[in-house]
């Protein structure tokens, strides 16, 4: 079942607009166009990400991003370099790509700090997968501020402990010794989170 869009229901002049003439309409910063392009092309989008991602909800945040991409980038397409669905495929791609190297760094956040490995299993339950992700960010915005920033950097920007310490200005040895203060915080207060409770 495809998303439900996130603009206005085209008018049905712009409905029956062939692919080229929706195409100008857009580019020129036709609102209505925009409308009719999600109408035509977002069942197709929201299938590629949800086939891609597994996650209905990813899916439809890929579609909105997808199509506010289209809006904003409207001036770039170039009709002599193929037809404006496959130019909204293109861009749907690598807002797909963007989406799995999101989670692909949040479940090394996960790992590093000593997680359950099963998040790496696709067959994990996504319940789980989201339960685990909601309990690191959580213990990791109660980690002082200097261990978040570093793991944040490393975790969610791919930054090296190089690049980190250019970034903040603070040595390499202190760089180092934040990430590994911080995952040995995160790993403990992880690990006594996941023990039973005892009743008695």
């Amino acid at each position: 079942m495809s998303p439900q869009p996130g603009v206005i229901r085209p008018s049905p002049a712009a409905e029956s607009l062939t692919d080229e003439e929706l195409a100008r309409g857009l580019v020129s910063g036709d609102a209505d166009c925009l409308a009719a392009a999600y109408h035509r092309w977002s069942p197709l989008v929201h299938s590629l990400a949800r086939r891609s991602l597994g996650d209905t909800t990813e899916a439809e945040d890929v579609t909105q991003q997808v199509f506010l991409g289209v809006w904003r980038g409207r001036r770039a397409f170039r009709p002599e370099r193929g037809a404006i669905g496959g130019w909204i495929v293109g861009i749907a791609r690598r807002r797909i790509a963007d989406a799995l190297s999101a989670r692909t760094r949040r479940l090394r956040l996960v790992t590093a700090a000593g997680s359950s490995p099963a998040l790496a299993d696709p067959v994990t339950p996504k319940t789980e997968t989201a339960l685990d992700r909601v309990l690191v960010l959580h213990e990791l915005a109660r980690l002082p501020e200097p261990q978040q920033r570093v793991l944040r950097l490393t975790y969610y920007e791919d930054l090296t402990q190089t690049q980190i310490a250019r970034r903040t200005g603070w040595p390499l040895g202190t760089v180092k010794s934040h990430a590994r203060r911080g995952l040995h915080q995160l790993r403990r207060r992880l690990q006594d989170d996941k023990q039973p409770d005892h009743y008695t």
